[in-house]
């Protein structure tokens, strides 16, 4: 990921660079008639339909700098004619790439790795942003 929301990772059949702009944005917008933070709270709830999933992926392409027609092409090869859950994951990093981004040259997870061993395994810490209850629970 980087600051211009673009993020490149192994997706099909090799390396890509993925990137909505603005004018990406909006396409995605008209084509699933939300807006992205919507469509990523849809992705994440499992409550995405085909288009989701296919545009986010067919736009991020075409931001990467592939043409149309090669977008729409690993498209049709790589989400149409494959099982739709293999694209969930692609769909989602792009949109979170373009929503919340990351500095130029930090790798993603590096952050979070660092903040869990911070944490000793199975503490009450454990992955958890706030701190364990003192009250006691009840029934």
């Amino acid at each position: 990921m980087s600051r211009d929301g673009s993020c490149e990772f192994e997706w099909a059949d090799g390396t890509y660079r993925f990137r909505l702009s603005i004018g990406g944005i909006e396409e995605l917008q008209e084509k699933t008639g939300c807006g992205p933070y919507f469509l990523l709270n849809r992705i994440n709830s499992g409550s995405w339909m085909v288009g989701d999933l296919r545009e986010t992926i067919r736009i991020g392409l075409i931001g990467g700098g592939k043409t149309p027609a090669e977008a729409m092409s690993l498209v049709k090869r790589y989400v149409d004619d494959r099982p739709l859950l293999e694209s969930l994951a692609p769909a989602r990093a792009i949109l979170m790439a373009k929503l919340a981004g990351a500095p130029d040259g930090e790798k993603p997870g590096k952050r979070g790795a660092a903040k869990a061993k911070s944490n000793p395994p199975n503490s009450p810490m454990d992955g958890s942003p706030l701190p364990p209850t003192t009250e006691p629970a009840q029934s």
